[in-house]
């Protein structure tokens, strides 16, 4: 898909903003949280949470900062990918886990992760609005 508008940029770029502060909040919690407040929060091993944290963090930096400094923009779109994977992988926890209705929230955030993704596919060069 193309970004025509300056409206749809703009758009674009405040989902990518929420998503990074987002995945980062997340991210950085995982990786400040001692290993036995992992373990106690979630049913996955405390080491995979870590690395969970370390992708998410990782994932919050690419989906800001390849578009908006112009360098290897297609990276922004690799970072929403994994972000979408991490988030396929969250929702089939919660729902194993938790049921359906709590698995709403990882489905929204996986759903903008995906239209990051969608409208960053295919630019040959990203513009920042």
């Amino acid at each position: 898909m193309s970004i025509s508008s300056r409206k749809s940029r703009v758009a674009l770029w405040i989902i990518q903003g929420v998503l990074a502060a987002l995945f980062l909040f997340a991210g950085g919690f995982k990786l400040a949280a001692p290993v036995a407040t992992l373990a106690k929060l979630s049913p996955l091993p405390a080491l995979f949470m870590k690395f969970i944290g370390v992708c998410k963090v990782t994932g919050a930096v690419g989906i800001i900062l390849p578009a908006a400094l112009n360098i290897r923009p297609r990276l922004t779109e690799v970072a929403a990918s994994g972000l979408v994977i991490i988030m396929i992988g969250a929702i089939v926890v919660t729902v194993a886990t938790q049921g359906v209705a709590p698995a709403v929230m990882p489905a929204v955030v996986g759903t903008l992760a995906f239209v990051v993704v969608a409208f960053r596919h295919g630019s040959a060069t990203t513009r920042t609005a």
